[in-house]
């Protein structure tokens, strides 16, 4: 494989294992967040960091970059990694509409469904965090991390708000560690990457930015 297939292959392992995972792990300047997300148009897209709506990790800057981690959607452990650069969207734009238009479809339990996009852009960030460089290397360690208080109800709780149904809660209070890289959660992580890659072989690689149209 020369290397620019093996680079448009690690794009499109991103993009479909990001797009499958219902959540992320996003590290700025601090320690990594889980995130519930949504992949749209080549870029997984964030809302957060309002009231009754999920933290948004320490750091995240308009402009700024940050790591993503993805989890292996059945058995937990990471399969991917990349780098983004982050865009925070400004609220009521034509790219902001668009982006919650995808984001409220996921965000279940809301309180004040019709009114959320009003809320959030008054009270909420909307991020869109673009792949740069992707990492299919696994750690030597398992980069197991104690997990990070978070608001009253996490938006994983159900009571005031849920992300995609995909991903399990967390126990109210806490968000998940980064996923385990160790002993057999690693071994489950490179057979799922595997048989995604496989897959994405079969299916003849569709161009990167249009997979979460299939």
């Amino acid at each position: 494989m020369t290397d620019a297939s093996a680079e448009l292959l690690d794009r499109a392992l991103a993009e479909e294992a990001t797009k499958k995972s219902g959540l992320v792990w996003v590290r700025a300047s601090g320690p990594a967040r889980a995130v519930w997300h949504v992949w749209h148009e080549g870029a997984a897209l964030l809302v957060g960091g309002g009231p009754g709506e999920q933290p948004l990790p320490e750091g995240l800057a308009d402009g700024g970059r940050a790591e993503v981690t993805v989890r292996s959607k059945d058995k937990g452990g990471r399969i991917v990694a990349w780098s983004a650069a982050v865009r925070f969207l400004a609220p009521r734009s034509e790219e902001w509409e668009a982006a919650v238009a995808e984001l409220k479809g996921k965000r279940l339990n809301a309180p004040d469904a019709e009114a959320m996009p009003e809320r959030w852009a008054r009270t909420c960030t909307v991020a869109r965090l673009t792949p740069e460089a992707v990492s299919t290397a696994l750690p030597d360690t398992s980069l197991a991390a104690a997990p990070l208080p978070t608001a009253n109800h996490h938006p994983r709780a159900g009571s005031v708000s849920a992300p995609p149904a995909a991903a399990e809660a967390p126990p109210e209070g806490l968000t998940r560690p980064p996923p385990s890289v160790g002993g057999l959660g690693k071994l489950a992580a490179v057979v799922d990457r595997v048989v995604l890659v496989g897959r994405l072989q079969g299916e003849g690689l569709p161009p990167v930015g249009q997979r979460d149209r299939a």
